[in-house]
């Protein structure tokens, strides 16, 4: 994986949820599930009947009426210590490092994005590459 750009900065700000509210779907690894359950108290098995849809090549959870995560409050993520891959590794997702141009894309909603310490893209790109490995069904063509 390479990226058009040097380093990037980022650091998330206390109370932002932009990431949260975009459309989408939010993936889930088998771990994720797991360390999800784990942190609600719910058996995996009941937690995915309620929480989850899985098909033959991707789980993700199921989406509420009015908003993207059955975890998203107004104030942040209900489960944040065991937040998904997904949403742990933003933005240090491969679409948004491989292209500048997606990066700023991403700054026009994430206002964490240009603040903080100088992050080299080495770093990033190893962020990248675990949400690559966590989701191959994501990223197939790049």
């Amino acid at each position: 994986m390479k990226s058009d750009m040097q380093s990037v900065r980022f650091e998330c700000q206390r109370g932002c949820i932009n990431c949260c509210t975009q459309e989408g779907r939010i993936y889930l690894t088998e771990d994720d599930l797991v360390r999800a359950a784990k942190f609600v108290r719910m058996p995996p098995a009941a937690f995915e009947k309620k929480y989850v849809y899985r098909t033959k090549h991707e789980l993700r959870f199921r989406k509420p009426r009015n908003k993207q995560c059955p975890f998203l409050l107004d104030h942040g993520c209900s489960i944040h210590p065991a937040k998904p891959t997904q949403c742990r590794t933003f933005p240090f997702w491969p679409e948004l490092l491989e292209r500048k141009v997606e990066w700023d894309e991403a700054a026009k909603y994430c206002p964490g994005i240009g603040k903080g310490p100088l992050i080299q893209i080495s770093a990033a790109l190893k962020v990248a590459e675990e949400e690559r490995k966590a989701y191959p069904a994501q990223y197939v063509d790049t």
